[in-house]
């Protein structure tokens, strides 16, 4: 029997049933990327396949989120009470845990365009599924590939004065330009079914994201089994990632456009910008102590060194936290509006936020409104609040309560009962952050619950279509685009970069899958489109492999992200490569400029002997000074413990988990090699713990009082790695 398409269902296997009614059993699953999968319908529905071996399921998505368990058992006794804390009562996702444990049935199938970084990097079953495409192609694969049916958590209307809307909220980045697409498959002839699942715990976000309910043809809402949303917790921020973050943030320019992506460099970034802005004077220490503005002078050519008075406009297919602390900050303010004359007029300073007769003389100069004003011109006007809303146009004149006005500019009596009545006080309506999707700390989806309406309505949740490119879209062309994205800065993170100007961020030259492309390459891309716009790429300059410290500034890599000929700004902890426009030569050379220390004679001999550096050149001495001690030197002298912090913006991990932590991670460098695993094994069976000092932390792994070979063995090694990492304030005794 047919359900009723505005009736809400609490039944998760009635969603079902209904669902295969509609289309039957070769369902093509289109679902969001990350925090907006419906779980409790999606569980249902993937069981439902496990039974019924008679229906086919092909699921189409990325960022498929699971609470982390850990793979070693001291990972699984750490990870164990703290993903309870965070995931205890997050349903989990059962088609992906069984694809991380490669134990899905046959007639399932899950294909994914992004993962979470290395998590798939030895299933070669996802591997083999990868599907590698452009976030901003996804919407049309899907549909070549014959997707039927759409499922998404959404947050209802009813709780936010919005009946018979649901909003899309964290993920309208690909379903805003699904909606249509499907509905016209469906006119078609093909049946298809858009499925909705209510969470009361999602945040409310309206102008695009909010969609009528009846576009779902169900919705499923249960509210006792609503759960909190997945969370990413917040990941320490070394030294070297603040230095990387603060290098980005002398390239931010007043009045600029800021894309950035997840991640400690992300948080880097945030937290320099928010010392620039509210403590320039610390700011600027560190600036000079570094030499900025003498080693690098793309800094003060292109970016700036003062307060952001004119403030940033947040556009990025993903909001991260991050951007809700600039708008916290009052950096996060530059309002953009959708009409592109009138934007061009605030960007060339001739329209300010402040209305005045003059903001009606310069419209009516540019051929935007008439004199008399028409009914047309007044909706446009009282539309951005150029106009009150309570002005209406009537019988050729404006009326406002009991006043009559005359709509004629060039009357001086007009326009003084104009100016007195009838003008607003500010521009409206403006947006300071588009984004197309979110993923963050528990705390900040409170934050965005807790938003006023006013700023709320500041943030436009959108299609990562509009975002993402330049082309024209239904919320924008590239006319508007490019006059709100003024003087853009896109910042996303690289593993490698190679010295000829490649990046390397989604794969090994194996042809394994770390991540995905996701929409690097476009932002990549209209950095060399827009005007004033610049794209930027982060990478730390070393990483350890195998036990070994190896340069992540390499001479060539058999794979690449982003294209040579796209090169543009590399930023490492050691300082900023500007490469756009330069020659091959100097981009070898200000790449080798920026790495480690230990590598540059290396890649600089490389270079010479391929004939791209001169053979006479010789390495600076103001160039070998890229070591870790330089960084704890600048860290000493230059106050960074005291402007720095490890995590400035809050943390989920307790005191001792940190110290954990940090042990367990020495101790999987310490056992990347065979030899390494061998050596650290006979340290840790001479290891004890005589004077208790670590009993806290034992008891927190549940190693105090050890039980057969195995635990006994695991409680040396928690001990040892703690020796490996301990100072004298880090005695694991600290409570949480």
């Amino acid at each position: 029997m047919a359900i009723n398409s505005k009736e809400r269902l609490n039944d998760t296997e009635r969603c079902v049933d209904e669902l295969i009614r509609r289309v039957g059993k070769n369902i093509t699953l289109g679902l969001p990327l990350g925090l907006g999968k419906p779980i409790r319908f999606l569980n249902a529905l993937y069981q439902r396949a496990k039974d019924d071996p008679e229906i086919n399921l092909h699921i189409f998505t990325a960022l498929s989120l699971l609470a982390p368990a850990g793979s070693s058992s001291l990972e699984k006794r750490f990870m164990g009470p703290f993903s309870e804390r965070l995931y205890g009562g997050i349903p989990d996702l059962q088609y992906a845990r069984d694809v991380s444990k490669n134990r899905l049935p046959p007639n399932v199938q899950v294909s994914e365009f992004f993962f979470k970084a290395g998590s798939y990097l030895n299933n070669r079953s996802q591997q083999r599924h990868y599907v590698s495409t452009n976030y901003t192609h996804a919407v049309r694969d899907l549909m070549d590939l014959g997707v039927n049916v759409v499922a998404q958590m959404v947050s209802p209307g009813e709780l936010h004065d919005a009946p018979g809307m649901v909003s899309l909220s964290c993920n309208p980045d690909l379903t805003l330009d699904l909606l249509p697409l499907l509905r016209e498959r469906e006119a078609a002839g093909t049946p298809v079914a858009i499925v909705g699942e209510i969470n009361r715990q999602l945040p409310w976000f309206g102008r695009d994201a909010a969609v009528a309910e009846d576009q779902f043809d169900m919705v499923f809402e249960h509210q006792a089994t609503e759960y909190p949303l997945f969370s990413a917790p917040q990941m320490a921020i070394s030294p070297e990632d603040h230095l990387i973050g603060f290098y980005a943030s002398t390239l931010l320019k007043d009045g600029g456009t800021l894309q950035l992506g997840i991640g400690s460099l992300g948080a880097a970034l945030v937290h320099s910008a928010i010392l620039r802005h509210k403590n320039n004077d610390a700011w600027r220490a560190v600036f000079d102590y570094l030499k900025v503005a003498e080693n690098f002078p793309l800094a003060e050519k292109e970016g700036g060194t003062g307060p952001f008075e004119k403030g940033l406009y947040g556009c990025s297919e993903m909001m991260v936290d991050g951007f809700l602390y600039l708008m916290e900050a009052g950096i996060l303010r530059r309002e953009v509006h959708d009409h592109a004359d009138l934007q061009t007029l605030i960007n060339n300073g001739e329209i300010h936020e402040q209305i005045s007769l003059v903001t009606l003389d310069v419209l009516r100069r540019e051929g935007l409104i008439d004199s008399p004003m028409r009914a047309r011109d007044v909706a446009w006007l009282t539309r951005y609040g150029i106009l009150r809303e309570a002005v209406e146009f009537k019988g050729g004149r404006l009326r406002i309560g009991e006043h009559s006005l005359d709509a004629n500019l060039d009357d001086a009596g007009a326009r003084e009962a104009i100016g007195a009545l009838a003008l607003g006080e500010r521009l409206t309506g403006g947006v300071a952050m588009h984004g197309g999707f979110y993923v963050g700390p528990q705390q900040f989806y409170q934050s965005l619950r807790e938003l006023s309406d006013e700023d709320r309505d500041r943030i436009c949740m959108t299609s990562v279509n509009f975002i993402n490119h330049l082309y024209d879209h239904r919320f924008g062309n590239q006319r508007l685009k490019a006059a709100q994205r003024i003087h853009s800065r896109f910042i996303n993170t690289a593993m490698m970069h190679t010295l000829s100007g490649a990046a390397v961020s989604d794969g090994l030259e194996d042809g394994r899958v770390i991540s995905g492309v996701g929409g690097q390459y476009n932002f990549v891309a209209m950095a060399h489109e827009l005007p004033g716009a610049r794209s930027i790429i982060a990478l730390r300059s070393i990483r350890k492999s195998q036990g070994a410290v190896v340069s992540n500034i390499v001479f060539n890599y058999g794979h690449c992200t982003i294209p040579r000929h796209l090169r543009d700004v590399v930023i490492t902890e050691y300082g900023i490569a500007d490469l756009r426009g330069q020659s091959d030569e100097q981009v070898y050379l200000r790449l080798i400029r920026i790495a480690d220390s230990r590598f540059q004679q290396d890649l600089l001999k490389r270079a010479q002997k391929a004939g791209k550096v001169d053979a006479a050149f010789r390495l600076p001495a103001s160039w070998l000074n890229n070591t870790p001690d330089a960084i704890a030197k600048l860290f000493s002298e230059a106050g960074g413990k005291d402007w720095f912090p490890a995590f400035p913006f809050g943390r989920d991990f307790t005191d001792q988990e940190l110290v954990l932590g940090k042990a367990l991670k020495r101790l999987k460098s310490e056992t990347a090699t065979r030899r390494g695993k061998l050596w650290t094994l006979l340290q840790a069976i001479r290891t004890k713990d005589e004077q208790g000092r670590y009993t806290e932390l034992l008891q927190r792994m549940g190693l105090l009082q050890p039980s057969g070979l195995r635990e006994k063995l695991d409680q040396r090694l928690v001990i040892h790695g703690l020796q490996l990492t301990e100072n004298p304030s880090d005695t694991g005794n600290s409570k949480p």
